[in-house]
């Protein structure tokens, strides 16, 4: 399938950058803080300077803020109530804040115009059903962290690691966005599948239509396709391409949400890799002989044991268990 790409200005994006800084602000400050919300702050930083920056600076705001609020004076606690912070503490903790974040670029309009992000994440080998604000649902694969920030006016959804099947609830006024690998997929009533792996972006379209923006890292323009059911894109920060899938083959592609990986003529480094996403424990294949061997099976994502009998019985390789690893050679 030729590609359909227009080609325009990538627009500016500090203050999403600060927004999703203050989010984890935030939360850490004022709610419950959960290693899953760690482990989604880690790979958010991680991704770009940008993120490590606009962090680093409104968390001194933030401190600047909390010793503003701890000048005021607070309202004398009961001796039989348990030691807190005070809701005054808290109320002129926010509002020194916000009134800091206002002259320090405007990101206070940001913050109160726009839901509270929520966090999702799967550990490996996870699947999880969530239902938004909206109505849209979302199934988690495994080893996958999602941000969102919905309700009934704003619609961002980010896949910060791992992929996840959308079912969006379609708005025409209200566009259901979602980031990944730094591209923009946009709902035009759609079911679609999000794959974020390496600054890669695989979309694979179910239903209805997407549109899928990338921008050049070098050039700093975008490209723009209309993606429609059995199309399949993969994105990068250098190009952008297209292909054709079959309905059979789109349906055995998520047929993780079965708890089944399916095979057609696979090389065994590619099976590997695919089952490592889903087990703690790993296969390694040690040569490339063994790597380029191909098998065709329907598989538990979990069932280690039955693929290292099929290597070993049908595909004639040498099958080794080493601790939380099986070794398989020629």
């Amino acid at each position: 399938m030729t590609e359909d790409l227009t080609r325009e200005k990538a627009p500016a994006s500090a203050a999403d950058v600060d927004a999703q800084a203050m989010d984890f602000i935030l939360k850490r400050n004022l709610e419950s803080w959960t290693a899953e919300d760690q482990a989604a702050f880690d790979t958010w930083l991680s991704q770009s300077l940008a993120h490590k920056t606009a962090y680093w600076r409104l968390n001194a705001i933030w401190s600047r803020a909390d010793r503003l609020s701890a000048l005021r004076p607070l309202k004398p606690q009961s001796t039989s109530s348990r030691p807190g912070p005070s809701r005054r503490t808290t109320i002129l903790k926010v509002a020194a804040a916000l009134v800091l974040f206002a002259g320090a670029g405007g990101i206070a309009s940001t913050l109160l115009s726009g839901p509270r992000a929520q966090t999702y994440a799967t550990p490996v080998g996870g699947h999880k059903s969530i239902e938004l604000a909206d109505g849209t649902r979302i199934e988690l694969n495994t080893n996958t962290v999602l941000r969102a920030r919905v309700n009934a006016q704003h619609r961002v959804v980010e896949l910060l690691r791992g992929e996840a099947l959308f079912h969006v609830k379609h708005n025409a006024a209200h566009p259901f966005v979602v980031i990944a690998a730094k591209h923009r997929i946009t709902d035009l009533g759609t079911s679609f599948v999000v794959r974020e792996k390496n600054d890669r972006l695989e979309v694979a379209l179910l239903e209805g239509r997407a549109r899928l923006e990338t921008t050049d890292a070098q050039s700093s323009v975008k490209r723009v396709a209309i993606l429609t059911p059995g199309d399949e894109a993969v994105a990068t920060q250098q190009k952008m391409s297209i292909t054709r899938k079959s309905n059979a083959a789109l349906e055995d592609q998520i047929s993780w949400r079965r708890g089944l990986l399916v095979f057609h003529r696979a090389t065994l480094v590619d099976v590997a890799n695919e089952y490592n996403r889903y087990n703690s424990r790993k296969i390694v294949i040690a040569d490339e002989t063994a790597a380029a061997r191909v098998m065709t099976a329907t598989l538990p994502t979990n069932d280690l044991t039955t693929f290292a009998r099929i290597a070993r019985n049908f595909l004639g390789l040498h099958v080794e268990e080493k601790g939380d690893e099986i070794v398989i050679s020629r």
